[in-house]
């Protein structure tokens, strides 16, 4: 069913998809010798536009551990983009060499142009403020190897709800499935943009509050979704110097949470997340970066009808 598509924002997946997909990642988490040749002879583009550690290399290592091979740049700098080339004609190229495409691009909808130009499956591997769905699989593979599903979850979001697209292909995601409750802890300027309240939120009949302390709430949360306060996203750098420390989880604050609840952050983690948690076993981030391999290794193998 997904051979030959792209995936731009997580609603391009169906519900039976994603659940294909995270069936699918859990086969590799128990067994990945057994899927070590899938893509033999298949060729994955990784196109970043704007820096990137964690999902460029778990791309990377996703194609590699399916037998496939890599190419493409980590920096536009280094493409012909810096000559002025458009994305349009990058594509147009890139696409007739390889099997799929995993971009990066600091610009809203650059993911969207992408797959109308490319003859392959591209894959969004963030674009902007808007989406990472990838990343969202890697949510969710995460939440189902610790939670063992999807639904009746009361799910925490702290930090930059504004810009994080993280969250908000997240929430996004989790509206689809039965009685779950989404709690918004940030400060004011940084809260989740109305758009998400009303096509997502409100669309789907979600129920949802907001915070400005976590302490008051994390008593509630099921799964905390920690997230930095990300300069780059910041016209004005007083206003980051001003928030960058709202909301940092700590010992005292996870002592108030329940003792099943777990702790996710798509990471790069600043000072969000105090070191001194990193040993609690409700912490799940490190997991959550492992299993994001996975999840690629999945999505590949379906996109590109190896499996």
């Amino acid at each position: 069913m997904l051979e030959g598509r792209h995936l731009i924002e997580p609603d391009d997946l169906s519900v039976e998809e994603i659940d294909e997909i995270c069936s699918l990642s859990e086969q590799m988490i128990v067994d990945p010798a057994a899927f070590q040749d899938v893509c033999r002879g298949k060729i994955l583009a990784a196109l970043f536009f704007e820096p990137s550690t964690r999902t460029r290399l778990s791309f990377e290592a996703a194609m590699l551990r399916l037998g496939g091979a890599v190419e493409g740049f980590s920096d536009a700098q280094s493409s012909s983009a810096a000559k002025g080339e458009s994305l349009s004609d990058t594509i147009r190229v890139v696409s007739s060499y390889v099997d799929v495409i995993a971009m990066r691009s600091p610009k809203e909808g650059a993911a969207l142009l992408a797959s109308r130009f490319s003859s392959c499956p591209i894959i969004n591997a963030g674009d902007g403020g808007h989406f990472h769905p990838t990343q969202t699989l890697t949510d969710l593979v995460t939440i189902r190897e610790l939670r063992g599903g999807f639904e009746n979850l009361t799910v925490g979001f702290c930090g930059d709800l504004k810009f994080g697209r993280t969250v908000h292909s997240l929430v996004q995601a989790m509206c689809r499935y039965k009685n779950n409750k989404f709690v918004f802890i940030s400060p004011s300027e940084l809260a989740i943009p109305e758009y998400i309240q009303e096509s997502v939120l409100d669309a789907s009949g979600a129920e949802y509050e907001s915070a400005y302390r976590l302490e008051d709430v994390i008593d509630k949360i099921d799964i905390l979704y920690m997230t930095r306060v990300q300069k780059e996203r910041f016209f004005n750098e007083q206003d980051y110097i001003r928030l960058k420390d709202s909301y940092i989880l700590d010992k005292a604050k996870m002592k108030l949470a329940r003792p099943d609840m777990i702790v996710l952050h798509p990471l790069p983690r600043v000072n969000e997340i105090a070191p001194e948690v990193d040993d609690d076993p409700r912490s799940a981030y490190f997991r959550q970066v492992k299993y994001g391999m996975y999840a690629r290794m999945a999505l590949i193998a379906k996109l590109t009808g190896c499996l």
